[in-house]
């Protein structure tokens, strides 16, 4: 078999076979077996497992060569000038060439394919889908992040639902939230599917649980990125709400499988979030929460910013201030107003054809206290209806109220340690 019928030296019959079970193709068709296409996905896959997330330089020989040719610039041992002529670029500059060499001498320390076999293997394992710039659904919003933007995406959930990006809204902050954010979080995220806006957000503790939770409890789809593979659910704490994220919503890496998450990671998994919605609120966060870095991309890249004021005495809230002070950040109080931030046209309208989401009006479905009081349920169980009340920020009547309406319809159930969510 000659060089040309290999990617990275593994043959095309092998990488068909390694590509069928993870759905190549649009996210609605059978996936095409045509050779460029199973070319290309496995020259990203591979590119993905030698680069690190946000990695400019590999951006930048994608978009210059295609991926295919960028695996063999680097499998190939080419030398910096070289790559530089192949890429148009002034092989001549001494700068140029020191920042090639140095990056085609990172990738080099993780160029087997072999790490790219074994991601296709887990991803099929766990029914994990590969996406790609050249696949329909592609989110839009990453082509912001011009040669940031992701090599490729790996899908936990129903691809077709995608197409809910279109009309997102993340809702980011911090880990260690209070019982003040955690129930700006949960109204918010039902209130903004309410509206016909899918939930964004990291699948961390703190408000990410919250808003996916409340999303999830609420019928709503949310969309969780993780900075890890989609095969290692974290953390793993969140490993149930994150199941529940993949069969209601999707859950997104940018890492392949078998990917463990970092620092970096983290923070390189937030330019996601940022890109993909419509606009990003933080709800809570103090001085140096990691949901500012979030804030910070959104910014960069011109998508519309939110911030949620708190009590002024409160440091879990003093990054939300900043923002708003600092770094012109709006400040919402309301789900109206979130939701004007990502549509100021059609903001008001929601799914449900109405100006307020079921229950604003304190009609006897309970609506918005039921569904508060179902989301701290099950933020961990046995919880008492004072801590509920304080949580939520109801009153304990509204709170037994609730709980007397979601026990009826078997939503939560009372255990020997409190009140706690059945499903």
């Amino acid at each position: 078999m000659s060089g040309h019928d290999t990617v990275a030296g593994v043959p095309l019959r092998t990488i068909a076979k390694l590509l069928a079970p993870v759905g190549l193709g649009d996210v609605d068709d059978d996936p095409p077996t045509g050779r460029e296409a199973l070319e290309t996905s496995f020259a990203r896959v591979v590119l993905g497992t030698m680069t690190e997330p946000g990695d400019t330089d590999a951006g930048t020989l994608v978009s210059g060569l295609g991926p295919v040719a960028a695996v063999r610039c680097v499998v190939d041992e080419l030398d910096a000038t070289e790559v530089l002529g192949r890429l148009g670029a002034d092989p001549s500059s001494a700068r140029q060439r020191a920042r090639m060499a140095e990056a085609l001498n990172r990738w080099r320390t993780r160029g087997s394919p072999d790490p790219g076999v074994r991601a296709l293997e887990m991803a099929a394992h766990v029914g994990a889908r590969l996406l790609t710039p050249e696949m329909s659904g592609w989110p839009e919003g990453l082509a912001a992040l011009g040669a940031g933007e992701p090599l490729a995406l790996w899908l936990r959930g129903n691809p077709a639902r995608l197409s809910s990006l279109e009309r997102s809204v993340s809702l980011v902050g911090a880990r260690a939230a209070t019982g003040y954010g955690e129930h700006v979080a949960m109204e918010s995220a039902a209130g903004l599917g309410d509206r016909g806006f899918a939930i964004v957000s990291g699948g961390a503790y703190g408000i990410d649980g919250a808003a996916h939770r409340a999303a999830v409890t609420s019928g709503h789809v949310t969309i969780a990125f993780l900075a890890g593979g989609v095969d290692r659910l974290y953390p793993a704490g969140h490993s149930d709400l994150l199941r529940r994220v993949a069969d209601t919503g999707l859950l997104i890496g940018e890492l392949p499988c078998g990917s463990t998450p970092t620092r970096w990671r983290f923070l390189m998994r937030n330019r996601l979030i940022a890109a993909v919605s419509g606009a990003t609120v933080v709800v809570e966060a103090g001085h140096r929460s990691g949901s500012l870095n979030t804030a910070g991309h959104a910014a960069e890249i011109g998508r519309p910013l939110g911030a949620v004021p708190g009590p002024v005495t409160s440091p879990a809230s003093a990054g939300c201030h900043r923002l708003i002070r600092e770094y012109a950040a709006t400040c919402v109080t309301t789900v109206d107003e979130m939701a004007e931030l990502a549509d100021p046209l059609g903001a008001a309208v929601g799914a449900r054809g109405g100006d307020e989401p079921p229950g604003a009006d304190g009609s006897a479905d309970g609506g918005a206290d039921d569904r508060a009081v179902m989301a701290a349920a099950s933020i961990r169980g046995g919880r008492e209806p004072d801590e509920l009340a304080q949580v939520t920020g109801l009153s304990l009547p509204s709170v037994i109220a609730a709980l007397g309406r979601l026990s009826l319809s078997g939503a939560v159930r009372s255990t020997a340690t409190g009140w706690e969510a059945t499903r």
